[in-house]
């Protein structure tokens, strides 16, 4: 086996695996910092709802207990901690559902409870009937149906050894869910931008890390790390379903908590920025994919294009500034627009098929960017298609790169 030299010019191959080792330990620190801060950002949103639970349920069993005279107050408890524990955003919603399940579940059980008694296969067919009943009108599980079943269950087994148990059923429930939106609305409201941070956090660094690598892998014809890009960008979906979550959570307390209200007008700009990033992970998800079919083709790539990429990669982190500093967004739209000029130039120096489809979706990247920004749909096409027309026009009449 014949060794060959390294070619003249080129590092020895002890200075590129240092280099590679570099690279792979520099990647591990950001991550493991990345994967601490989100530990810590949880850590937080879960102390907080823990005290909420705590709260809503000491106060609800002492409401029940020494205001309404309840002597067993375990249902106004557990309607409390039950709202408290819903996802961040469907408190209220929660609240409804858990009250309609246990109204229902109480009319269900009575009558069946007249009609059959009670006894054990009393009882199976009082829950399977009430169950049946609330999947029919709910369409799915939940809290609806979770609830049916249980107050029918309790009517079933002690009716027969305990006489009204109706009406401080419905109390309990009523003032546990009370209970549970005071505390999330006016003792121990969530801050709404600091909800909607910690969530937007990871998407905005991920997404422009992702960006980057696709850029990186456009310049230097690696198919593979254009490939790694796509599949960390689609890796982010549990982060993008946090941040929808954040954005529904946010807007419940500026509509709820008074405390809240003045970040209503803050939260209504952040949240319109933030949600287009969503659809721009998207688009990126695809840039990625044209864009290692493109490398692994052998087409033509201009240094225009992977330039385009590295101006939306500016633009999600300069979004990412303004929204957080509650900014005007003039940086975001002209990084936006300047990823449209490159992508344009590029179609003007000349473009094969998916080099093309990667300069076509690098314009539908900047138009979800710039509507993010607060333009119109067509206002950010119109834009985008004119910016793009310009550069295009610019490239057609420069020099072909070689």
């Amino acid at each position: 086996m014949t060794i060959r030299p390294p070619k003249r010019g080129s590092p020895a191959p002890l200075v590129v695996l240092a280099r590679r080792v570099g690279r792979l330990l520099t990647g591990t620190r950001g991550r493991t910092s990345r994967a601490a801060r989100l530990r810590q950002r949880q850590l937080e949103i879960i102390m907080l709802i823990a005290a909420q639970a705590g709260l809503a349920a000491a106060l609800s069993w002492w409401l029940a207990f020494n205001v309404l005279g309840n002597p067993n107050p375990v249902f106004a408890p557990t309607a409390a901690v039950g709202t408290i524990a819903a996802a961040i955003g469907q408190r209220t919603r929660r609240t409804v559902e858990l009250l309609v399940g246990v109204g229902l579940g109480i009319v269900i059980g009575d009558g069946l409870v007249l009609i059959i008694g009670t006894g054990p296969w009393q009882t199976g067919v009082i829950v399977a009937l009430a169950i049946g009943v609330a999947l029919g009108l709910a369409g799915r599980g939940g809290t609806v149906v979770s609830q049916v079943g249980g107050t029918a269950v309790l009517i079933a087994t002690l009716s027969s050894s305990q006489q009204n148990l109706e009406l401080p059923r419905i109390v309990d429930a009523v003032t546990g869910s009370l209970v549970g939106l005071l505390v999330v609305a006016l003792l121990l409201p969530l801050h709404p931008m600091r909800v909607m941070r910690r969530a937007a956090s990871p998407v905005f660094d991920a997404l422009a890390v992702h960006l980057g690598e696709t850029e990186a892998a456009l310049r230097t014809r690696d198919a593979d790390r254009a490939v790694r890009a796509m599949d960390g960008l689609r890796a982010m979906r549990p982060d993008v379903e946090r941040l929808r979550d954040a954005l529904s959570g946010a807007e419940e307390v500026v509509t709820v908590a008074p405390a809240r209200w003045h970040w209503r007008q803050h939260y209504q700009r952040y949240a319109h920025g933030v949600t287009h990033l969503t659809r721009v992970v998207a688009d990126s998800q695809d840039l990625a994919r044209q864009s290692a079919t493109t490398v692994e083709y052998g087409e033509r790539i201009p240094d225009h294009l992977p330039d385009a990429v590295a101006a939306l990669a500016d633009s999600v982190r300069q979004l990412q500034r303004e929204v957080r500093t509650d900014a005007g967004h003039d940086g975001t739209r002209r990084h936006a627009l300047r990823a449209a000029d490159e992508a344009g130039r590029a179609v003007g120096a000349g473009l094969q098929n998916f080099a093309a489809s990667v300069a076509t979706q690098v314009r539908v990247t900047a138009s979800d960017l710039v509507r993010a920004t607060g333009c119109s749909v067509n206002e950010a096409n119109q834009q985008v298609r004119q910016i793009a027309r310009q550069g295009e026009r610019k490239g057609g009449s420069a020099q072909p790169e070689e």
